[in-house]
C-alpha cells in the first residue's frame, strides 16, 4: 500500500469522522490520550510547531491554545477543509496545509517541534517520515507522537472480560507482524447503535511496527529518545467514561518524545 491509498482511504473516513468526533463521540481522544498528551508536553509558548496528520484540526487548535504558532498538515481534503473553516471563525493563527507526511515540504530547519497525534502507525513509511522530521526540526527541536501501544494493541487484540462486563485481562497475538496498510474498520464506540446502522465504518490503514523498531527508526533518524508515557484511566476517569476503564488494564497508547541533537 502506498501514500495514495493511504490517502484515499482517509478522505472517504474524513467526513464521518469529523462529525462523530466533534460531537464528543471519540472518548479515548477527548477523555485520555489527547489531555495525557498535552501534559507530557513541553513549553510551547512562543514556538513554531508543526502537527503532522492534523486531521481536523482539533489538537492542533489545543496546542495552539499553549501558544504556539501552528501549521497543520494532513493528506485528507475533507480534513483540511473543516480545519480551515474552524479557523476562520475562530481564528488561533494556524495555517493548514494539504501534503504528504512522507514528504514534508517545508524547508530545512523550519520548526522547533512536531506533533503527531495518532498518525504515526498509519503512515506507510514512518523511517521516510522521521527522516523528513529530522530535517525541518531546528536544532534541539523535539518530535512528541502518540500510536497505538505496540506490544499492547498489536494486529490482533482482545479484551477479557469478567462476568460483569469488566475488562480484566488482555489477551494479544501477532506482535512481530509488522503489517503494510492492513485496513482496520470501526467506529467510534460510543456512537449510538440506531446511527451505528445507518454509518460505513471508518477504513482505517495501519502499519504495525514493533517497539524495537520504532526506537530503531528514532535512532536511525538522528533523534534522541527523552520521554515515554503510556496514558492509563484514573479510577475516577473510568468511572466517569467506562470505555476508557480497560487502560487501567494494560496501555492502549504510547507517546515518545525524542529530541534532536
Amino acid at each position: 500500500m502506498n501514500a495514495n491509498d493511504v490517502a484515499a482511504h482517509w478522505e472517504s473516513n474524513a467526513e464521518t469522522w469529523t462529525i462523530y468526533s466533534r460531537a464528543g463521540y471519540d472518548k479515548y481522544r477527548d477523555a485520555l490520550n489527547t489531555p495525557a498528551f498535552l501534559r507530557m508536553l513541553p513549553p510551547v509558548a512562543g514556538l513554531a510547531g508543526l502537527d503532522l496528520g492534523c486531521g481536523e484540526g482539533t489538537n492542533t487548535r489545543a496546542v495552539a491554545r499553549l501558544g504556539a504558532r501552528m501549521t497543520g498538515i494532513d493528506i485528507a481534503p475533507t480534513f483540511i477543509r473543516y480545519a480551515r473553516e474552524t479557523e476562520a471563525q475562530d481564528p488561533l493563527g494556524i495555517s493548514y496545509v494539504l501534503g504528504d507526511g512522507q514528504d514534508i515540504d517545508f524547508p530545512t530547519a523550519s520548526f522547533d517541534f512536531v506533533t503527531a497525534f495518532m498518525s504515526m502507525m498509519d503512515m506507510a513509511d514512518q523511517r521516510q517520515v522521521l527522516r523528513g522530521v529530522h530535517r525541518i526540526l531546528k536544532p534541539s527541536g523535539f518530535l512528541q507522537f502518540s500510536i497505538l501501544h505496540p506490544c499492547f494493541v498489536p494486529p490482533t487484540r482482545r479484551n477479557v472480560r469478567d462476568a460483569n462486563g469488566e475488562a480484566v485481562a488482555v489477551q494479544v497475538a501477532d506482535y512481530f507482524d509488522e503489517t503494510e496498510g492492513r485496513i482496520e474498520r470501526w467506529l467510534f464506540s460510543g456512537i449510538p447503535a440506531e446511527e451505528r446502522a445507518s454509518l460505513t465504518p471508518f477504513a482505517i490503514p495501519r502499519f504495525h511496527r514493533t517497539l524495537t523498531s520504532w526506537i530503531s527508526m528514532i535512532v536511525e533518524a538522528g533523534l534522541a529518545i527523552e520521554a515515554f508515557g503510556e496514558p492509563t484511566a484514573s479510577r475516577e476517569l473510568a468511572l466517569a467514561e467506562p470505555v476508557v476503564a480497560d487502560t487501567r488494564v494494560a496501555p492502549i497508547f504510547l507517546h515518545i518524545r525524542s529530541r534532536k541533537a
